[in-house]
């Protein structure tokens, strides 16, 4: 694969050039892996900073209807929108079927919309290991909006929030109380909380449901990162369409402040060093399945499981092929 060639093809806007790229992102094969880090390097800088959108939520609970509807109001403003949807993959198949493409079949239409589904691949906090650099290849493309849907997992789906300026948690009518919002854990990861489905005889519960978490939010305490009012609980309804526009108006309003503050870059440049970090615990995690790490690895891990040694004894052996000092 000519890696100058896609670069030039990407930065022309060629949209198959910019799958092709995704694709060989997250691909594990070292080729690929060395092939990926080039074509990164080579596109440091290239583009534009694009606003980065985590979008999270429980199954079900209408993230796809939601992006569809939202992403064609932007494209309707002259806006380009990708969507990066990660799908679960099997536990024990490894599969996954991504659907959310399907989903969204008037968007994928749109010339000024461009859909990527993902699997997982098992990867724990409700995105593919790999989503982080797609993102910076839709950054390079150009797009002004990137849309980052998660697998929908729960409390602890929190990752997105690493690698997104704006943190999205949808939420379905009755779908909590007020202590359900003053949890830990993805509540206060979240800039605004959207309860959609606010419709037909829904509609009702969906304000009282608004209602819990906006008193919830307030018993938070209150970050460097937000400006009076933030995190913020809304009604939507992504079915008629309806507070999407008010929902947009909140998101510009607060980038524009984060923007203004000197938030924006810092929480771009923390993201950064939380990557590369996470970058270094992935490498130090393969080198133990090559060579010498490798069957130490499986003969220790045996005398574990008989008992002959303590996990932390064994890790610590381990560790020190390594050449780590254990903590």
């Amino acid at each position: 694969m000519d890696i100058a060639e896609l670069r030039d093809r990407i930065l022309k806007q060629d949209r198959r050039a910019l799958a092709r790229a995704i694709t060989l992102v997250e691909s594990a094969r070292t080729d690929h892996r060395a092939q990926a880090a080039d074509l990164l390097e080579s596109l440091r800088g290239a583009g534009q900073q694009a606003l980065r959108i985590g979008l999270s939520g429980t199954p079900g609970v209408g993230k796809s209807t939601f992006i569809e509807s939202f992403g064609m109001m932007l494209t309707a403003r002259g806006m380009k929108v990708a969507v990066l949807a990660v799908d679960p993959s099997s536990a024990r198949s490894g599969g996954s079927i991504l659907g959310d493409k399907t989903r969204m079949e008037r968007l994928s239409r749109d010339p000024n919309a461009f859909i990527r589904p993902s699997p997982s691949q098992t990867h724990l906090g409700g995105v593919a290991r790999r989503t982080r650099e797609a993102v910076s290849l839709c950054e390079a493309f150009g797009f002004d909006v990137v849309l980052i849907e998660t697998v929908g997992v729960g409390q602890s789906e929190t990752v997105v929030a690493e690698m997104s300026d704006l943190f999205l948690l949808l939420l379905a009518p009755a779908g909590g109380d007020e202590l359900q919002g003053v949890k830990r854990g993805i509540m206060e990861m979240a800039d605004i909380i959207l309860v959609n489905k606010a419709d037909g005889d829904l509609k009702a519960t969906a304000m009282r449901t608004c209602a819990d978490y906006a008193g919830a939010l307030r018993l938070l305490r209150k970050r460097p990162q937000d400006p009076q009012g933030f995190p913020k609980a809304m009604t939507v309804s992504a079915l008629e369409e309806n507070g999407l526009e008010t929902a947009w108006e909140e998101m510009t309003a607060l980038t524009g402040w984060r923007r203004k503050n000197g938030h924006w870059d810092a929480r771009r440049r923390a993201q950064s060093t939380y990557w590369f970090h996470e970058e270094v615990r992935h490498g130090l995690l393969a080198r133990l399945e090559t060579g010498a790490a490798r069957a130490a690895l499986d003969r220790l891990g045996a005398e574990v499981a008989r008992g002959d040694k303590t996990p932390s004894a064994a890790a610590d052996q381990v560790l020190a092929l390594l050449e780590i000092t254990p903590a």
